[in-house]
């Protein structure tokens, strides 16, 4: 049991965000103490939460606590540095509303650093004060300043895709299980957090003759359309037990990809010829899908020009700098990538985000840099063809082993940047198997950057595909992969995983861990740390 901490010290401002066009107001802090009772209350009558809670966007002093009720109700958060709840802080919080599908979150700032922090969520009947919901309980840690004690941190992606939803039978979503007794500081959700294109059946047929039998919702029954079916993409997955407990425990930190709208997508994306789609307009899903997504995530909006951006850092204390990329909405379309110069059509990141990535890896003091990207650089990930047979590509690599072209270019420029950046490591998932790849100048067309390693993970309930095909414009090579022998091969089949990076604060070491959804390692790799 942890020993409270002075109120003076641990109450502090903070700033409520709720729903996606939020941009922040001011919370009243009030004294603690215990809930009331729902005197008199009837069970209908008591607001309901049927998402659980989450933890989001830690950092040594701050994190958000999301939650969701299931009618207007206003959020009451508790937390205190002991389970007992002696010297409790409360914030009275904001009100769930239709407007945002009744999510709220609270940013809690001025937090101690290096401690456990004990939350207890809450909804009141904005009419009647005696009138409450249940009560949900969690914990998190936040950061040490000093860095004395090891990091650990999971990541994944790809979840519920592919029609492979939530079976009971099977343990529901058994990784989150598996990452939540490793008990990691916080987890990266690196994206395709819903398969919002992707219809969730009642059975589904797996390999061998299996019967895969999912819960389902109407909303997950189709593609996602309107921003009810979008908003119930997210509120399916916390259906599961596990992925709650999980949530409960473990600080997320989400980003983003393509399946959150549909699949391959960018700003040129052509529904014409799908015919599960009566809404054409990629721009209207994307909006809706975006809403979505940040409605649900437990992340912290900006007050910057852009509020609602999903590129952001964090930092872990002089050990470690996380910085998520978002590699969906700034991009040209989906081309044939070959272009021979740096233009709109072949942005990826684009300038801005290349621009802030760059300051942000130079100004960074601590030992490890992580780049959490959605997808991985040197796989070729295609989409299809161009009506003249010309292979189009999703990703940035483009299937030609030569100099950087199209979105290469962009990724040449900022490798050259970053050259004189220690220690810098990407993490990604999207190809839904897992693997460890180590870049070599030594062995590339493109020269100009310090070698770096890049390591895989995913899917978690999805289904397992590869392994792919590397294009060596950046001279990377295939120290380990794991793929099923069967594509598109069901969880039953077990090619399903998470990555973990541990750092060693005597040594400064990092080690990265490939595990499978039942905690088997399947992978490790230490990095010595340049300067330690």
């Amino acid at each position: 049991m942890t020993s409270s901490i002075s109120r003076r010290r641990f109450l502090s401002r903070s700033s409520l965000l709720a729903g996606s066009s939020a941009l922040g107001s001011s919370l009243l802090l009030q004294g603690c103490g215990g809930s009331s009772a729902a005197i008199g209350a009837s069970e209908k009558e008591r607001p309901k939460m049927p998402s659980g809670i989450q933890f989001g966007d830690i950092t040594d002093n701050r994190a958000i606590i999301w939650s969701r009720s299931d009618r207007n109700a206003q959020m009451i958060v508790e937390y205190d540095t002991s389970d007992r709840f002696a010297n409790a802080s409360r914030i009275a919080g904001p009100y769930a509303s239709e407007a945002t599908d009744f999510t709220t979150r609270v940013d809690l700032g001025g937090l101690p650093q290096g401690q456990t922090i004990f939350v207890r969520v809450r909804y009141v009947d904005p009419d009647n004060s005696k009138i409450e919901s249940e009560t949900l309980s969690g914990q998190f840690r936040t950061t040490p300043a000093d860095g004395t004690k090891a990091v650990r941190f999971h990541w994944s992606g790809d979840q519920c895709g592919q029609g492979w939803g939530i079976n009971t039978s099977f343990g529901g979503m058994k990784i989150y299980e598996a990452m939540r007794v490793r008990d990691p500081d916080f987890f990266i959700h690196n994206g395709d957090t819903v398969y919002a294109d992707g219809p969730i059946q009642a059975e589904v047929k797996a390999e061998n003759g299996q019967v895969w039998r999912n819960v389902v919702t109407e909303e997950v029954s189709k593609v996602a359309e309107t921003l009810k079916e979008f908003r119930g993409r997210h509120a399916y997955n916390l259906m599961d037990e596990n992925f709650r407990k999980f949530a409960a425990q473990v600080p997320q930190v989400w980003q983003w990809d393509d399946h959150e709208v549909t699949n391959n997508y960018s700003a040129a994306k052509n529904l014409s010829g799908d015919a599960r789609y009566t809404e054409k307009s990629i721009a209207t899903l994307t909006e809706r899908g975006r809403r979505a997504f940040l409605e649900y995530a437990p992340m912290r909006y900006y007050k910057q020009s852009e509020p609602q951006r999903i590129y952001r850092s964090m930092s872990h204390g002089p050990l470690l700098d996380v910085f998520v990329v978002d590699m969906r909405s700034y991009r040209g379309p989906n081309s044939t990538n070959l272009q021979a110069v740096e233009d709109a059509s072949s942005a990826f990141l684009g300038t801005e985000q290349v621009e802030w990535l760059v300051a942000g890896l130079k100004a960074s003091t601590a030992t490890w840099k992580v780049i959490s990207a959605d997808m991985p650089i040197g796989l070729n990930v295609g989409d299809g063809k161009d009506g003249q047979g010309n292979a189009l590509w999703e990703a940035l690599a483009n299937g030609n082993d030569g100099v950087p072209l199209g979105r290469e270019l962009e990724m040449a420029r900022l490798l050259s940047a970053i050259r004189d950046v220690p220690n810098v490591v990407w993490i990604t998932t999207d190809v839904h198997y897992c693997a460890a790849h180590y870049y070599d100048p030594a062995k590339a067309q493109f020269t100009n950057f310090s070698p770096f390693w890049e390591f895989v993970a995913g899917p978690m309930n999805a289904g397992s595909f590869g392994p792919g095909v590397l294009d060596r414009t950046f001279g990377p090579s295939v120290v380990f992969s794991k793929a099923p022998p069967i594509q598109a091969s069901s969880p039953f089949a077990g090619y399903q995983f998470f990555g973990e990076v541990n750092i060693d604060p005597r040594t400064r070491a990092m080690t990265v861990e490939l595990f499978n959804l039942d905690g088997v390692s399947q992978f490790v790799q230490t990095i010595a740390a340049a300067g330690a």
